[in-house]
């Protein structure tokens, strides 16, 4: 089962404004470096501006930026912008109730996941979109 790319672009996304320096970047320069349509990248930008993250400039040079510093946003902020599922998927249907394995298997794992999802958003916590842009900038003095 393919997990979703939202939150990798969502950070490509986040990370090109960055670099940008405060000049507003259009959503076909950034689907560019994507590899990708600009209708996902708009699309894309829409829920990081509900959430905040990004803004629009409007007009000749206008673009996307960045509504808040770089340093301000993790990738935390990031994945629940563009995320709508939980990290762990469980059955599409009920388990069967009667059966020993079925009737507690969600009871069984759920600890392990709920413990698993901590974990995984306390990492994105601790790292800013302004780090993996000087990762970025790094990788490329290389």
């Amino acid at each position: 089962m393919p997990t979703s790319t939202r939150f990798a672009v969502a950070t490509h996304i986040l990370t090109a404004l960055a670099v940008t320096d405060g000049k507003p970047a259009r959503s076909e320069d950034i689907a560019n470096s994507v590899n990708t349509g600009a209708v996902v990248i708009r699309g894309l930008l829409s829920r990081l501006a509900e959430a905040g993250l990004t803004r629009s400039q409007l007009g000749s040079g206008g673009g996307a930026l960045l509504a808040k510093a770089p340093e301000e946003i993790r990738l935390l902020d990031v994945y629940r912008a563009v995320e709508d599922t939980e990290l762990f998927a469980v059955h599409r249907q009920p388990p069967c109730a009667e059966c020993l394995v079925g009737g507690n298997i969600l009871a069984a794992i759920n600890p392990a996941l709920t413990r698993a999802q901590a974990a995984m958003e306390a990492e994105l916590a601790r790292t800013t979109i302004a780090e993996v842009a000087a990762r970025v900038k790094a990788a490329a003095q290389v």
